[in-house]
């Protein structure tokens, strides 16, 4: 799936907050990938990086994908399909959460 274009609806847009964890604020936009369930049964989630606004809804390539040891679910990286980053750039862009997990990036080699 990494280097596939997908379509993000944004639920938790940039600058808004959890809405169970009101300490949790979201300095990028965040949803899901419509109608691809993930492995909590919930639509597959998504960080969305390179858009510096909220957005409703937002599609771009998957460049990563965050496999979290200590929970059921993992989180895709979407951008816009002329941008990329590297691990460090994602880490440090999901961090807000990711924090709270043990996880690492996965990225196409080469």
């Amino acid at each position: 799936m990494i280097g596939d274009i997908v379509k993000v609806i944004v639920d938790r847009p940039l600058g808004s907050q959890h809405p169970q964890y009101k300490e949790t604020y979201y300095p990028i936009n965040y949803g899901f990938v419509e109608g691809i369930m993930a492995t909590d049964g919930e639509e597959q989630d998504a960080y969305i990086l390179g858009v510096d606004v909220p957005v409703k809804e937002f599609v771009g390539k998957i460049i990563a994908i965050i496999h979290r040891y200590d929970d059921v679910e993992e989180k895709w990286v979407v951008v816009p399909q002329d941008m990329s980053y590297t691990k460090e750039e994602i880490k440090k862009q999901v961090e807000f959460q990711e924090k709270y997990f043990k996880s690492k990036i996965i990225m196409q080699e080469g």
